[in-house]
């Protein structure tokens, strides 16, 4: 997976050049995954994390990381504006149907009447934003005057078990769990603190898992099966 972290790395580079040349205000969002498994919880941003930077997922660990490291050098020795973020998991409509993250998997699955698949004993646990919140501190980061970084993500704390109980809730009750193997150096816990964000930025995510899940569910419903309300006529379509 190198071309992972070669995309982090050069197109960091590419990009903190790009700015530098138009004077533009650069914004990095990096990823929760920098915490690695974290043995500080919940996170703030003053933990360095705790990562393995040879196991299977340190190609994105490490990627994001180093495009931080690059972003602050740039800061420091070349005055370039910037601004970090952390996002943590995130969910909404128009994601990708099989894009692998455990949200659109469990939905797409559940829609699908196949089980949904929980890697180990699934009590590890996530925390998840609906895009819009997620969208909002974006924008308050990008108009402030602090560089960061800033954990930008739902404090809400779920285990798979219990987010998977919440797609049966949204989709259908009787959908089946699939216990699998776990992953290598799977995180255990993840939840952000989001203390800095709502000190200097006025920010904190407002819409629960159980109210922004529906909406994704409708999205995902519509794109996998189509709207049956809608009829083809000649070259045009009318619901």
């Amino acid at each position: 997976m190198g071309w992972i972290h070669k995309t982090n790395v050069v197109g960091t580079l590419n990009m903190l050049g790009l700015a530098k040349r138009v004077g533009a205000r650069f914004l990095l969002t990096s990823t929760s995954e920098v915490y690695g498994d974290p043995l500080q919880h919940p996170q703030v941003e003053t933990y360095w994390g705790n990562v393995n930077p040879i196991g299977v997922r340190s190609c994105y660990d490490e990627g994001k990381r180093t495009a931080e490291t690059l972003t602050m050098d740039y800061h420091r020795s070349l005055g370039i504006e910037v601004r970090i973020a952390r996002i943590f998991n995130t969910y909404g409509p128009r994601m990708c149907i099989d894009d692998g993250r455990v949200v659109s998997n469990f939905v797409a699955q559940a829609l699908r009447k196949e089980p949904m698949t929980v890697y180990g004993d699934g009590k590890q646990t996530r925390s998840f934003q609906y895009v819009s919140d997620l969208v909002e501190g974006l924008i308050r980061l990008m108009e402030g005057d602090h560089v960061g970084p800033f954990n930008l993500g739902n404090p809400g704390e779920f285990t798979m078990l219990e987010l998977a109980e919440v797609v049966q809730e949204a989709i259908d009750p009787n959908v089946k769990i699939e216990f699998r193997p776990n992953t290598e150096d799977d995180p255990h816990k993840r939840k952000p603190d989001i203390s800095k964000a709502k000190q200097l930025l006025g920010w904190e995510p407002t819409i629960s898992l159980r109210k922004g899940l529906p909406l994704m569910v409708n999205d995902f419903r519509q794109r996998i099966f189509g709207n049956p309300k809608t009829i083809l006529v000649g070259g045009g379509a009318t619901a």
